[in-house]
């Protein structure tokens, strides 16, 4: 397929990207530490680090890795924390030891935990102590031998430190005791290994830099394997895409969503650190109104989220009343962002929220829509460079334009394959290099691809298929809808039916009937919702996907037990 795409790239932007193999992302951190040494790199709670402080920092981490725990170049280590400074600091501190970083998410269940764990031979992790107790009962079947506990205010200030530390564990009694094996706190863990200097590791663009574990909630987890090449090459597409709106040293980004998942790893974290320019962390961002009070007194020129995180912000009365003036790029992945959205989100800021389509397994970016876009167009975006789309039937051959298939990706930035699983990797990538996503797309003339869903979403009615996107796009713009999530349920007649999944906005007498006439009046009879349930709330993933799979389970359960009954 020709590429198209190039031919729709803003001025300035490469088609290709150069990279050495002798680049990593040691090299990048190292670089930018030194250029921007006096300058914020990442600010939580009101409390700043450097980026001097953050070399300093995590070449002791790195030390102790090296010396205290006899970690070796390709050993495995463990990071276990929501968006705090000590994130960063065991980040850096262990990719500059040579190690492996693993990243998991601090709400994960045991069972998870442990497969990872195992999966990926970790030999230590530093893991905040508001989160031990799905950790410590499966720690003693792992190969894990020692564990860091951090604790929220680690890098504050004394009484800042103790205050918070007191509250945590006497008034909310968050904070877990640990009685299993050897353990050592962050603070320590800096104060000795400052004691001894950091050893530099050689490395290159094929070690590998990251286990990114994905797949936990449609099946077992399977661990990408992401090289220091990988990364370095897609935070190269991610800045020469951006690169002409942003000024080296000055930005501020919102960082809401967590730094373990790999969309906030690479367009947050990687990507401000190579702009030398500041990282504002949000520990909790499920937190809407202590969100917006960050926001109200920070200048920021960057905001990152996913659909459900920018919908919450927009029904707050103090939000949408906030000063927009220094905002440049609000960037949305990891979900679809709904049109209502989006449109909304200019209305209230003036920026356009600009969407962009990933993977774990690619680094993450695949297609960003050009920054300097006027309207939201409902697309991912244009392939970014030095990569290449295609969308193939299911006899693996390419499709024309227009036309629905398997959304095909192929560049430097696609992963090596799943850690210790082959028969994965091979269903994922084939022998040329493509990776098959398995999400359903089609790509317009211009190079603009759309994604229509995940294939394992698609609902099947009477042979006839229904992407659940269309169909929530239609019912996110009815007044008094807040969120909405579009299922296929079990049908004795017609294989599947549609089932809307609703919140409603406050105040709202949303009926049922209401909701399917006025998606009949929009599409297709077998588009339209065959039941429509009203929720509290819809089941997400901590970064805010809306989990599907738990939706069609507990519909599933309730058409048991009514045949039962």
């Amino acid at each position: 397929m020709e590429k198209v795409w190039l031919k729709h790239y803003p001025k300035g932007i490469p088609a290709e990207i150069d990279y050495d193999i002798s680049e990593t992302l040691v090299k990048v951190f190292q670089e930018s530490c030194k250029k921007f040494a006096d300058k914020p790199a990442f600010t939580c709670q009101g409390t700043s680090i450097s980026f001097a402080e953050l070399w300093l920092k995590s070449a002791a981490f790195s030390s102790y890795c090296q010396h205290y725990l006899n970690l070796k170049k390709g050993d495995r280590f463990a990071i276990m924390s929501p968006n705090l400074l000590d994130y960063p600091i065991a980040l850096f501190g262990a990719l500059q030891a040579g190690l492996v970083v693993v990243n998991l998410n601090p709400l994960d269940k045991a069972p998870n935990l442990q497969q990872e764990l195992r999966d990926s031979g970790a030999k230590a992790i530093m893991v905040l102590d508001n989160f031990t107790n799905e950790l410590e009962p499966i720690i003693d079947q792992t190969e894990v031998h020692t564990v860091i506990l951090s604790s929220v205010g680690d890098l504050y200030g004394f009484w800042k430190r103790n205050a918070i530390q007191f509250y945590l564990k006497f008034i909310k009694r968050s904070i877990h005791a640990w009685h299993k094996g050897h353990t050592v706190r962050f603070r320590e863990v800096m104060k000795v290994g400052a004691k001894k200097p950091y050893m530099p590791v050689v490395l290159d663009g094929n070690d590998i830099a990251f286990l990114q574990f994905t797949g936990g909630t449609t099946g077992l987890p399977k661990g990408a394997v992401l090289t220091h090449k990988n990364m370095v090459c897609n935070l190269k597409q991610a800045h020469a895409w951006v690169k002409d709106i942003f000024e080296e040293g000055q930005e501020v980004a919102i960082t809401a969503l967590p730094l373990y998942h790999i969309f906030s790893l690479l367009a947050n974290c990687l990507l401000f650190i190579k702009l030398g320019s500041e990282n504002v962390l949000i520990p909790d961002p499920r937190r809407i109104a202590s969100l917006v009070k960050v926001l109200a007194k920070t200048p920021y020129t960057t905001i990152t989220g996913v659909n459900t995180l920018f919908n919450a912000l927009l029904h707050n009365p103090i939000f949408k009343a906030s000063d927009f003036s220094r905002l440049k790029l609000t960037l949305g992945g990891g979900m679809a962002v709904q049109k209502p959205v989006a449109e909304e989100w200019q209305k209230v800021t003036g920026c356009i929220l600009t969407q962009a389509y990933g993977l774990t397994e690619t680094s993450p970016a695949v297609c960003i829509n050009p920054v300097n876009s006027k309207t939201f167009n409902g697309s991912i975006g244009l392939p970014i460079p030095s990569t290449e789309v295609q969308i193939r039937d299911h006899s693996n051959k390419a499709l024309p334009y227009g036309e629905i298939g398997e959304l095909c990706v192929k560049g430097p930035q696609v992963m090596q394959g799943y850690w210790n699983n082959p028969t994965e990797t091979q269903k994922a990538l084939d022998q040329d290099g493509w990776l098959h996503t398995a999400d359903g797309a089609y790509m317009d003339e211009q190079g603009y691809v759309y994604i229509v869903d995940r294939l394992k979403d698609m609902i099947i009615v009477s042979g006839f298929n229904v992407y659940p996107a269309e169909v929530e796009q239609v019912i996110k713009s009815m007044p008094g809808v807040n969120e909405v999530a579009v299922i296929g349920i079990p049908d004795p007649l017609h294989g599947e039916t549609v089932k809307a999944c609703i919140v409603k906005e406050p105040g709202s007498s949303l009926n049922e009937q209401e909701v399917i006439k006025f998606c009949h009046d929009k599409l297709a009879a077998y588009k339209t919702p065959h039941s429509v349930e009203f929720y509290e709330f819809l089941p997400k993933s901590p970064v805010g996907k809306i989990l599907k799979r738990e939706l069609r389970k507990q519909s599933e359960q309730d058409i048991v037990k009514k045949r039962v009954a």
